[in-house]
């Protein structure tokens, strides 16, 4: 028997936020699609000079095409999958773009991480695995940053085991 008492919330032995990487800021956005609208414009006037008033519409439909294109990316970067370890539980919490969350929960003494490689390119794939089941974790990194948490958690893993 431990002397915790069972309201109060675990100790954290490891705890990280995976988080699609974007490489355009919401400024460097609007300074893109600011370049794209002047470009667009610029173009139309030209065509619409030359007789061709047509096709100036279609740049204005290139301008929301790009916009709306980069809404949807930044949407799907509000993804997150939340891994906290207590001496007890190894839990990820997937949270989707649309605020949907899902649970799943392993024990930190029999979960192991599985790692696949390419020699030239890094970690490609990593999951969870206990008892039959497998998670797949941190789909959306790039390489370095995969391995950056794969080193973590399993050095995180490690020391609770060693305990």
């Amino acid at each position: 028997m431990t002397d915790r008492n069972m309201d109060e919330p675990a100790e954290l032995v490891f705890s990280a936020v995976l988080k699609p990487y974007r490489s355009l800021s919401p400024r460097g956005f609007a300074l893109l699609l600011m370049l794209v609208a002047s470009t667009c414009f610029a173009s139309g006037l030209l065509f619409w000079s030359l007789g061709a008033w047509p096709i100036a519409g279609f740049f204005g439909l290139d301008i929301l095409a790009i916009q709306f294109a980069f809404r949807l990316n930044y949407r799907a970067a509000r993804a997150r999958e939340i891994v906290e370890m207590t001496r007890d539980t190894l839990t990820i919490r997937r949270i989707s773009a649309s605020g949907k969350t899902e649970q799943f929960d392993f024990n930190p003494y029999w979960a192991r991480l599985e790692v696949e490689r390419l020699p030239d390119w890094g970690i490609t794939r990593m999951a969870l695995a206990s008892h039959g089941k497998r998670l797949a974790i941190g789909s959306f990194l790039n390489p370095d940053d995969r391995e950056g948490f794969a080193t973590a958690l399993q050095s995180a893993l490690t020391s609770l085991r060693s305990r």
